[in-house]
């Protein structure tokens, strides 16, 4: 973990370089509303280490390329190779004034990442700066301390600072993903970084625990269980011992929290149809939100939690509805195909992606809340299920079985650049992204 010291120093030196990176943040570089997006070429070299010390080395090396990795994962940049480097970038000049801009701009780059880290009392401080290489001028300056060690906390922070620059969002870089995996033997819950990196294990039920969602603040993960035989909801607490139950007898499935809220909607059938209900986090019931013939499941909210989304069966088929908290009306939203099911609502309220079969595929879709037509970002790559959104909107992940096996994959929120997530034994399934939060 970063040094709590460095959790002081960084007020400070927000305001150091603010007029340039204000700047930054109200020019479009990159329109992430277009699904026709361009990358845009970026070079980060090898950050330099002051005085050639061994550990500020070891130090700068994992920093930079850490922070390569992490922009390439988000699909706005295309990274420039090193090789084609006209500067050697442990003796070029990475405070700006010398920077030779054109030698960047020759090999395609646009922008540029310098950084160097220098040890001071048993601390590494990491300076780093992005430039623009067409406009020729600094748009982002940070300077960070803590142990050596903290090199991920530092690439993951300075990314966030890139790409708030480039973009106005500040990215995903400080969420997790919830899963499920069977690898032990047992359908259980496990927790990873937004990249698929530092999996642990959340359950221990050894039985079957499914459907995992994160409350706002990233405390609290609500998940279905077989573990008392039955379907039931637990409410368990992510670095604590406490759990929450729901006091209601049937089935009990597919937790979704209200967004800003501790309350949550979920599938219960003591009343006789699986019907959704809004409940506290402490699982009390508070109300009751669906009625229909049909069961009603598989609950999600819009961003400011005055809709809700969920799969119906009133038609016939599964369905996905919306239901309006304000006015209490329902409306259907899918009308194409015969089985539309796991809605996931976009962080930024404009889409729904959800899971739709033709001809016995499964494959992902997005559809304006509005309605309209849906748009299909999965094909002819086995079946492909439960969407769920990056906390910036960018990035769905999903499970795959276009391998064989179901894993965790990652795609853009226009359906490009898929690709798998991580490797692990089992299978994998039902991810869900947490918002953005820092140790929770």
């Amino acid at each position: 973990m970063i040094r709590r010291r460095l959790m002081f120093i960084l007020p400070v030196l927000l305001v150091w370089l603010l007029p340039q990176t204000a700047a930054a943040a109200q020019y479009n570089y990159i329109d992430i509303s277009n699904p026709f997006l361009r990358k845009t070429p970026i070079a980060v070299p090898t950050f330099k280490a002051a005085a050639e010390d061994p550990t500020a080395m070891e130090a700068a090396k994992a920093a930079s390329a850490l922070l390569e990795y992490y922009l390439d994962f988000t699909g706005y940049f295309s990274i420039s190779d090193p090789g084609a480097f006209l500067e050697d970038p442990q003796t070029m000049d990475i405070s700006g004034a010398g920077i030779r801009y054109r030698n960047w701009t020759a090999i395609g780059a646009e922008l540029l990442v310098t950084g160097v880290v220098v040890m001071r009392d048993g601390d590494a401080e990491f300076e780093l700066r992005l430039f623009d290489t067409v406009k020729e001028k600094m748009l982002v300056g940070k300077r960070y301390r803590g142990s050596p060690h903290d090199h991920r906390q530092v690439a993951r922070r300075f990314c966030s600072e890139v790409v708030f620059a480039i973009t106005g969002s500040r990215g995903f870089f400080d969420s997790k993903i919830a899963f499920v995996s069977n690898g032990s033997g047992q359908k259980e819950i496990y927790l990873c970084e937004f990249d698929g990196s530092s999996v642990t294990r959340f359950t221990h039920h050894n039985s079957i625990s499914l459907f995992p969602d994160w409350s706002s603040d990233g405390r609290w993960i609500a998940y279905t269980t077989y573990a008392d035989k039955w379907p039931r909801i637990r409410i368990q607490h992510v670095r604590e011992n406490r759990t929450g139950k729901i006091d209601k007898p049937g089935l009990q499935a597919a937790p979704a929290w209200v967004p800003g809220k501790f309350e949550l909607a979920a599938s219960l059938s003591f009343s006789g149809d699986q019907e959704i209900y809004l409940l506290t986090g402490n699982g009390k019931v508070i109300k009751r939100l669906t009625s229909s013939m049909g069961i009603d499941v598989e609950p999600t909210w819009s961003p400011d939690a005055r809709r809700m989304a969920f799969v119906s069966k009133r038609s016939g088929n599964p369905q996905i509805y919306i239901y309006d908290s304000v006015s209490n009306r329902v409306q259907r939203l899918t009308f194409e195909g015969r089985y539309n099911t796991q809605p996931s609502w976009s962080p930024k309220g404009d889409r729904i992606a959800y899971s739709a079969m033709n001809n016995g595929v499964i494959d992902i879709f997005t559809i304006n809340p509005e309605g309209g037509e849906p748009v299909q970002l999965t094909e002819n790559q086995g079946s492909n299920e439960a969407p769920t959104w990056s906390p910036d909107g960018s990035l769905i992940a999903f499970s795959s079985t276009r391998e064989g096996k179901s894993r965790l994959y990652v795609m853009t929120a226009y359906g490009t650049d898929q690709r798998r997530l991580l490797t692990l034994p089992g299978e994998q399934s039902n991810p869900k992204w947490s918002s953005n939060i820092l140790n929770p």
